[in-house]
């Protein structure tokens, strides 16, 4: 049972850290008001374009950065529509997750399952050589996700510019009377959110699976939106819906290893089956007890200001 307990332990980390940093994006966009449908979209366009930085052999950590920059460009397209152009929140991010899709099925679809160097994990450095298993099985970017996790939370909680953040997701118009700039707020906070899902993306390809499959991203961004709901918004809530989410999906293979006799499609299907059942929860709160942002999803003008 040790033995299971620490194999689990060592895979976990590539099941959550992609949730964990999608969740973070999708948090400071719908604390904004902006409705992010897109997280499927920017995560795969972030794998396969650190993928491809990687086969054209200009290092995995430049992939990394590539595929950041890759959720941070289709973020633009999506912020610029609901953001600029006021169209429905909804339709834009559903049209984001199929425009990105569609990119990764056209250029990405002749690099398949071409095996790539990716980010080394911490038992393949000279001074990780020495570390037990558990730990020399990850790689930097654990550190840095959980670094990330923390300057949101703070960014959130405790500056000014996430003062102004949280506002306007509450109340545009009171918002924008006291000063506050509610298109560039949510503009940043799209684009934001688009990096994050890059950098997710590009953690699946790049420091976890180290080649390029299409369809590689599996649903996980439908997932996070979920997580997200679960964990009502904050930050650090995310980290244990990561947890429990990613946990789940990852405890699959470790029984299958033990030969746990039951369906493996049942399996691969509890993730889901998870996401709809805390959908469906989540979805007999209302108001304040949601802890939705009240103004998510609502395009404002300013002429709505009070």
């Amino acid at each position: 049972m040790t033995d299971f307990f620490l194999a689990w332990l060592t895979v976990l980390p590539g099941y959550v850290l992609p949730l964990l940093l999608a969740s973070l994006g999708v948090v400071l966009s719908e604390r904004a008001g902006v409705l992010n449908l897109c997280p499927e979209g920017f995560m795969a366009v972030g794998a396969m374009t650190g993928a491809l930085i990687c086969l054209a052999g200009q290092g995995p950590w430049l992939g990394v950065l590539g595929g950041t920059a890759a959720g941070l460009g289709l973020s633009a397209v999506f912020g610029l529509a609901v953001v600029v152009f006021r169209v429905e929140q909804t339709l834009a991010g559903l049209a984001t997750v199929a425009l990105g899709l569609g990119i990764t099925g056209v250029l990405g679809r002749s690099h398949v399952q071409k095996p790539f160097d990716g980010v080394p994990r911490l038992s393949e450095t000279s001074w990780g050589a020495e570390l037990p298993r558990v730990l020399g099985q990850q790689t930097l970017m654990l550190p840095l996700a959980l670094l990330l996790l923390l300057l949101v939370a703070w960014f959130l909680t405790r500056s000014a510019a996430g003062l102004r953040l949280r506002a306007v997701g509450e109340d545009p118009g009171a918002a924008d009377v006291a000063g506050v700039d509610v298109q560039i707020v949510q503009l940043g906070a799209v684009l934001t959110s688009g990096a994050f899902g890059g950098l997710a993306g590009a953690y699946l390809s790049v420091a976890s699976a180290h080649v390029w499959v299409e369809g590689m991203v599996a649903g996980r961004g439908w997932v996070v939106i979920a997580l997200v709901i679960f964990a009502r918004w904050r930050p650090l809530r995310c980290l244990a819906a990561a947890l429990l989410f990613g946990g789940t999906e990852a405890l699959m293979p470790r029984l299958q290893a033990l030969g746990v006799d039951f369906p493996v499609y049942l399996g691969a299907m509890l993730p889901y089956v998870l996401t709809l059942a805390v959908l469906a929860l989540t979805s007999t709160r209302r108001g304040a007890r949601s802890g939705a942002p009240a103004a998510l999803g609502l395009s404002y003008l300013r002429q709505d200001k009070h």
